[in-house]
């Protein structure tokens, strides 16, 4: 193509400059994962050892789960930064206590941390970020260097998609925020990539004997130096065997068209088979010397050579494996992540943008189906033309993957890194396309061949991947000014103006101040439903809180606002976040400066009603649980009363839990609410099969204190069996639940859920299924609370 190597060019130049502008826009510690991959490094720049990783999430340190990560990307930067003073890290990773992390929300509170308007960008713990974020950037330009030269290997004379694939990764916004942050895939990322060009290379670019040692030892370190990175990186190992395997096969048969059928096939497959077991073993020398000691760590410390039991211990685990189903059911948020989700996981574009690139996807996954089809048929006629034996067939296969082994590697590896993360996800809450970067090179590569690899107009495949590519820069371009600068601007957000809110003033003045310091002017309520303080469970509450500042203030003070339930004496629905939508804590305000704060209250969709609740506002300390005072002794003052109406329905408290798309819960009832303990209390549920039932399930229901004991249970199987039950009919399930004598004064949930014995005297709970169908985690309903006086 002419203009090759300027195109190239112009896409690495401006990766660059979209890189240093992520970094340098996105507020400190606001990537994913950065609050806790930085203190690693600084740890380390300090002069210390290699912390200790411990099983206790509260005793984790900074770093969290990250010191079971493998260090050489930490050692890294700690190399650029040691020189810096970092003390002041303690102010500077300032967490916001209330963060909404992985929440989509429209109020705010995504901030991950609190970012002081009068900090220094330019010294100290700021200074040092930014260093590591600019290196970042410029190992994630590395990567896209190298996509294009595998995308070049892998397809010759298709420089359109070299070109195509290179663009695809340096405009990819999630791409570039990740190089723009401080996150040990950085360096991963371009040493995979490495790895697998030098094995492409391996049988595209065979060397002479002579070099074939250094080759395989180039190769060893490559893959040393990555999985001293990252451990995402160990598919690199079977592939370099296979590598050296089809390697060794070419330089034996001399030539990479079919031989005479007549070659003794099967004494050549063993002499190559011998000497790539001792070349790999060769390999694997520089690949022991340098990251070995890192496992043999793990294993010292841990009992575990990968250090997992370590990692998922801090890191956390799904209460149960997930299926494939419920993995599939995660694509949404997978793919939004892979494409761009910023922050901390809760900064996203405009859902058209992720439509129009997953629709691409999928057109580039039929393409490659069209161009694979065509590749096999090719293999077919030469199958045919060599005659139909075991010999021919060998030779004619291995041939094939001689011929096209960029393509067969590129497929290997994203594989191989996609089944480890599907593996990972099933134990862990690790759904996140990003996660897949790994393997990124070839990921682009695959997708730049499905979209134009097989067709045959060469200047339509230069069209169709430059107004791909241009598209994905206009949006790397308008990323952090549209959507992740704003993210954190308290003015972002602010109540909806699609009504006119309900206004609340606050008349007596004296009687809105806590503690003398802070004042509550002016209050807006607006509930879903137009015109009325009426709402229903499931609907949501907006209210808008404007603040006086009237004294200095030295502490930082959460807001919280509650939907108080009269009869339990607590919350049924409450927002708790700093002033400022969870970016301008209390400390950081003016005397006298007035600030406006809007806040969304969900009522769960099995709240019971009717119900009268009273709209409360309050200021507390969320280290000491200190609430400040009104003047009248009061720690609360109360806005309003919403009536909670019943959902229109045939039952009591209607509503719709889906349970495994086996059963719904259609309503409930519970009588009394309030009681004392020894008592009973009557639970009747109200279930509909979604569909023939083949299985008898249990329902259970229980009160459970926060330390998870349970104060009272009953599992019950209708007698009558649940497989009897039809389709669309209702069925009243009587639960009466008895409470112990010995049960504490408290307020306590009642879960609420269905399981089925397994074959192995275990069983099996029916999982919560989203209105729009997603199987979620969940294996019981929070059905409501009582209170145990």
């Amino acid at each position: 193509m002419k203009h090759e190597k300027s195109l190239l060019s112009l896409i690495w130049g401006l990766f660059v400059v979209l890189g240093i502008t992520y970094a340098i826009t996105t507020p400190v510690f606001e990537a994913s994962d950065e609050l806790w991959h930085y203190p690693m490094i600084q740890h380390l720049a300090n002069g210390n050892s290699l912390p200790v990783q411990v099983f206790d999430p509260a005793e984790a340190g900074l770093w969290k789960q990250e010191a079971s990560q493998p260090p050489l990307y930490y050692y890294l930067g700690a190399a650029l930064t040691f020189w810096i003073d970092t003390s002041d890290m303690e102010q500077v990773r300032w967490l916001n206590p209330h963060v909404d992390n992985g929440v989509l929300t429209p109020d705010g509170n995504r901030n991950l941390a609190i970012h002081d308007p009068a900090a220094s960008q330019w010294q100290g713990t700021l200074l040092a970020v930014h260093i590591v974020r600019i290196a970042s950037v410029f190992l994630g330009a590395l990567t896209v260097f190298l996509t294009y030269l595998i995308a070049k290997e892998t397809i010759p004379n298709r420089p359109e998609i070299a070109l195509g694939a290179a663009a695809f990764n340096a405009f990819m916004p999630m791409f570039i925020f990740i190089s723009g942050a401080v996150n040990n895939d950085n360096l991963a990322l371009p040493l995979a990539s490495l790895a697998v060009l030098l094995m492409i290379r391996a049988v595209t670019q065979p060397v002479n004997s002579g070099q074939t040692i250094r080759k395989w030892l180039l190769l060893g370190v490559v893959i040393g130096l990555a999985i001293l990175t990252k451990e995402g990186t160990f598919g690199l190992l079977p592939l370099a065997w296979g590598t050296i395997f089809i390697a060794q096969w070419q330089q034996i048969s001399g030539k990479s068209s079919i031989p005479n059928p007549q070659t003794q096939i099967f004494k050549d497959l063993l002499q190559a088979l011998g000497k790539s077991l001792a070349y790999f073993a060769l390999m694997l020398i520089p690949v022991v010397a340098i990251a070995g000691w890192w496992y043999w760590r793990n294993l010292q410390l841990y009992g575990d050579w990968l250090g997992w039991s370590a990692f998922i211990a801090v890191l956390g685990e799904r209460a149960q494996p997930a299926s494939l189903a419920q993995l599939w059911d995660e694509r949404v948020g997978f793919m939004m992540s892979y494409w761009g989700l910023f922050g901390g996981v809760n900064v996203a574009m405009a859902s058209w943008i992720y439509a129009v690139l997953n629709t691409t996807l999928v057109v580039s996954m039929v393409g490659f189906v069209v161009f694979a089809l065509q590749k096999i048929k090719g293999l077919g006629l030469k199958i045919k033309a060599t005659g139909i034996n075991l010999q021919s067939f060998i030779i004619t296969l291995l041939d094939f993957v001689i011929e096209n082994f960029g393509l067969v590697v590129c497929l290997l590896f994203s594989g191989a890194v996609v089944y480890g993360l599907i593996q990972w996800a099933t134990t862990t809450w690790s759904s996140q396309g990003r996660l897949v970067f790994t393997a990124i090179s070839t990921l682009n590569v695959l997708f730049a061949i499905g979209l134009v690899g097989w067709l045959k107009n060469k200047r339509l495949a230069r069209w169709t991947i430059g107004i791909l590519a241009g598209f994905m820069l206009a949006i790397a371009v308008s990323t952090p000014f549209i959507w992740v600068q704003p993210a954190y601007r308290p003015e972002t957000y602010a109540m909806p103006r699609t009504y006119i809110p309900r206004q609340v003033r606050i008349n007596d003045t004296e009687m809105a101040d806590f503690g003398g310091i802070i004042r509550l002017v002016d209050v807006a309520i607006e509930p879903t439903e137009l015109g009325t303080l009426t709402i229903q469970p499931g609907d949501y509450v907006d209210i808008r809180l404007t603040w006086e500042t009237l004294a200095p203030l030295d502490r930082n003070w959460s807001v919280f606002v509650h939907l108080n339930d009269p009869v339990l004496g607590v919350p049924i629905a409450q927002r708790d976040m700093y002033t400022g939508q969870g970016l301008r804590p209390t400390s950081l305000l003016q005397v006298g400066e007035m600030i406006e704060n809007y806040y969304r209250l969900s009522v769960p969709t099995t709240a019971v009603a009717p119900a009268q609740l009273a709209v409360t506002v309050g200021l507390y300390d969320f280290e000491t649980g200190e609430r400040l005072k009104l003047p009248n002794g009061q720690d609360a003052i109360t806005l309003g009363i919403l009536t909670l109406k019943n959902k229109e329905g045939e039952y009591p408290n209607a509503t719709a839990v889906n349970f495994g798309n086996e059963i719904a819960l259609v309503g409930y009832e519970l009588s009394p609410r309030r009681t004392e303990a020894g008592n009973t209390v009557d639970l009747v549920l109200y279930w509909e099969a979604q569909r023939p039932l083949t299985e008898n399930y249990t329902f259970f229901a229980q009160v459970v204190g926060e330390d998870t004991t349970r104060w009272g249970s009953n599992d019950l199987a209708p007698p009558e069996g649940t497989f009897t039950w039809q389709p669309d009919e209702v069925y009243e399930v009587h639960m009466p639940i008895t409470l112990p004598p010995d049960t504490p004064p408290d307020v306590y949930p009642i879960h609420l859920g269905a399981y089925t014995r397994t074959d192995d005297g275990g069983f099996q709970r029916l999982q919560l299924v989203t209105e729009d169908g997603r199987i979620t985690q969940n294996d019981f309903l929070l059905l409501t609370k009582i209170r145990v006086d």
